[in-house]
């Protein structure tokens, strides 16, 4: 029982997470089905290790400031 609450509990911290990158990325507003395609065209995207890196950079840097 202890293991799925342990599961349980990680899961909501990423989720946590992830939202608070969708705020940070200043998308907090947009319509969720935008985001959705937004966020399934940049996982196409990232399968390009050049565009991959691109995108890298740019969030470390967004991470600083």
């Amino acid at each position: 029982m202890r293991e799925r609450t342990d599961e349980r509990r990680a899961d909501a911290h990423l989720k946590i997470q992830l939202g608070g990158l969708i705020i940070k990325a200043g998308l907090g507003d947009m319509p969720r089905d935008q985001l959705l395609g937004l966020l399934l065209d940049g996982r196409e995207r990232v399968r390009d290790p050049e565009i991959a890196e691109q995108f890298a950079r740019r969030g470390a840097k967004e991470f600083k400031s």
